[in-house]
């Protein structure tokens, strides 16, 4: 099946399982919370839908929404997001959640694991620069040599989603880590978002004429998709970063593990316009996704904020077709102000 009729196929799955369930991949609260007379802006109880089990701690005032960095079962890095006590030690506690059998354990979302070996102990320190230390106990070297990027990228996307953090460094025992202890990766001064995650080279050639870009793909099944960030790598001669994005969304996922809602076709018309952390883009008819109707994707919209906002200031994003910006959601209503990034990702069920 070529790429193009793959893509047909998976929208037509997923809008349909939207109809039929009354409400998108962010839950049935979504339209209400990110449709405000002014911007169109999602909530920390937005993001794309996972299947929690019931166990998970409910979201009361003692606790607080954490993404958490796990292993889902096609050996993806995919955030979840879960509700854990609320602390003053936001950045420990997520480390510790990160834990094989810890108290992640009783909430862990089907298919999932979690990405450090049972019984390590955690401690992290963030200084005034940004920079969070995680101290590990000698039970880290415990994990699988397969899982050591995995690990790295865990922590540092588990850590810098919190504000204070830009950069992450790793100790065992107390003594810093410049490799990791089973398989030697090398560990660089500071781990940072900018090494990637889930990363991608298949039909790369030539990695010192490419950089990183990443794009987020849909993983998971019917009633549990959620998220997929993806670093791909893509040619020097594609100067513009913003651009790029679109072409890798646009080329789909290598694996047939993940899948995207952009057309093969979908192209912008002009350069993309930057100013004050929005970027407005004007596409062609085929991000409609080939269906009769003139309508926008809620969850490719969802992938391109959340893939363009992963770039150094780049806060929201406005969408135009042809140059028209009165753009009609699935839910029926105008898609009319730029759209930020939701300050959570992969929350809740449908």
């Amino acid at each position: 099946m070529s790429n193009n009729k793959k893509t047909v196929l998976v929208s037509a799955v997923l809008v349909s399982s939207i109809v039929l369930s009354g409400c998108g991949l962010f839950g049935a609260e979504t339209v209400k919370k990110i449709d405000p007379p002014k911007s169109t802006a999602y909530t920390k109880d937005s993001g794309l839908a996972s299947s929690i089990k019931d166990n998970a701690a409910p979201e009361t005032e003692e606790t607080v929404k954490t993404e958490l960095y796990l292993i889902d079962k096609n050996g993806y890095v995919v955030s979840q997001t879960l509700n854990l006590p609320k602390t003053t030690a936001v950045a420990t506690q997520a480390v510790k959640y990160l834990v094989e059998n810890g108290p992640v354990s009783e909430m862990l979302p089907n298919g999932f694991r979690a990405v450090l070996p049972a019984d390590t102990e955690v401690s992290v320190d963030i200084s005034k620069d940004g920079v969070a230390t995680v101290d590990l106990s000698k039970e880290f070297k415990n994990y699988q040599p397969e899982d050591e990027q995995k690990i790295l990228q865990s922590l540092t996307w588990t850590l810098t989603q919190f504000d204070s953090v830009k950069k992450v460094k790793l100790k065992m025992n107390g003594h810093e880590l410049n490799e990791m202890p089973v398989n030697g990766t090398p560990i660089i001064d500071t781990l940072s978002r900018e090494s990637g995650i889930n990363i991608d080279t298949s039909g790369v050639s030539d990695l010192m004429n490419t950089r990183p870009v990443t794009v987020y793909y849909i993983g998971g099944e019917e009633g549990s998709y959620y998220y997929v960030p993806v670093t791909r790598r893509v040619s020097n001669t594609v100067a513009n970063s913003i651009e790029a994005a679109v072409m890798e969304l646009a080329k789909g996922p290598s694996s047939s593990n993940l899948n995207s809602l952009f057309m093969t076709d979908v192209k912008l018309v002009e350069k993309p316009k930057v100013e004050n952390g929005k970027v407005t883009l004007n596409f062609n008819d085929a991000v409609y996704g080939g269906f009769d109707t003139k309508i926008i994707s809620q969850h490719l919209l969802d992938a391109l904020v959340l893939s363009l906002t992963e770039q150094e200031g780049i806060k929201e994003v406005a969408v135009q077709v042809n140059g028209k910006a009165e753009l009609v959601r699935e839910d029926g209503k105008k898609l009319a102000e730029p759209v930020t990034r939701p300050e959570k990702v992969n929350t809740g069920s449908f």
